[in-house]
């Protein structure tokens, strides 16, 4: 799942991690529907650095099945507990929301509901038929969350068959069982790999850093993804969304995201995103092609 955090970050913040002011006819256009509707982004509702860039080239995010999750991850600023009620009107107002905005590309993704028997995947399946129907020239990426693994769930994307389907593995394999809790990482891979066996065109997954994670394992994790069949991987800098989430262990330079950029692209990638404010969907109306 997509999870865009705050920038809620001690004193003497790097400098390149300052955010310039979202800019632009295509952003003030964006902002101005986004308001008068009532959309639900989360470019809007998790200020993304990036919202300004993406709004400009026609690209948003929308999470679906409410905004509570029933597992609770160490990064995550999204609230965990007992989720609301499944809205199966949702698909045609995310559709609608999508219309309204004249999206180019959109980015599908969800909370995890561990709560529901099919994971949430028929809601998934029905947003993405809605999407097509009211936006047949919409590209579309589904951040999908790891369904427990069911394959019976994973084959309702496969079904919808997007020009993306990413799943994130968020972090290395040491750090996983602290960072994601109830996810594990070989799980995550499985579901990668599954997913292009039946048959999906581009699979991605992101990464984020600064969690205490050592080179040589953010080196494997791109290795790992690579043996999973993956094409696209994004890479960036973790923020911690409040106290009460994991701390930032290290601020990433640039000058290191760039190598692992280097290595992913070496690794065969077909895309690599690799930097400080690089969030799962930055850009990801170029990882069609």
């Amino acid at each position: 799942m997509e999870t865009v955090l705050e920038n809620t970050l001690p004193i003497g913040k790097p400098k390149w991690l300052k955010v310039k002011l979202p800019i632009g006819q295509k952003y003030t256009e964006l902002r101005g529907l986004v308001d008068k509707y009532s959309l639900n982004t989360i470019c809007t509702s998790g200020s993304c650095p990036n919202m300004g860039e993406c709004w400009g080239e026609g690209t948003a995010t929308f999470m679906i099945l409410g905004n509570v999750c029933t597992r609770s991850c160490g990064f995550c600023g999204v609230k965990t507990g007992r989720p609301e009620t499944v809205d199966w009107d949702e698909p045609e107002k995310v559709a609608r929301s999508i219309k309204i905005m004249n999206i180019k590309h959109a980015v599908i993704t969800s909370v995890d509901r561990d709560d529901l028997k099919d994971g949430g995947s028929i809601i998934w399946i029905e947003t993405v038929k809605a999407i097509r129907r009211m936006n047949p020239n919409t590209t579309l990426e589904t951040l999908i969350p790891d369904f427990q693994g069911i394959e019976r769930n994973i084959d309702r994307i496969v079904e919808a068959n997007p020009e993306v389907v990413s799943h994130n593995v968020e972090t290395v394999r040491r750090l996983t069982r602290e960072v994601r809790i109830q996810a594990k990482y070989d799980r995550s891979l499985e579901v990668l790999r599954y997913l292009k066996e039946k048959g999906i065109n581009r699979t991605k997954s992101g990464i984020m850093l600064g969690l205490g994670e050592k080179e040589e394992e953010v080196f494997q994790t791109m290795r790992d993804l690579r043996e999973a069949n993956v094409d696209i991987v994004t890479i960036g800098q973790y923020l911690q969304p409040s106290k009460k989430h994991l701390p930032v262990k290290e601020f990433i330079t640039p000058d290191q995201f760039a190598i692992y950029e280097k290595f992913g692209l070496e690794l065969g990638f077909r895309h690599v995103e690799s930097g400080p404010l690089v969030r799962s969907s930055y850009k990801a109306q170029k990882h069609i092609l």
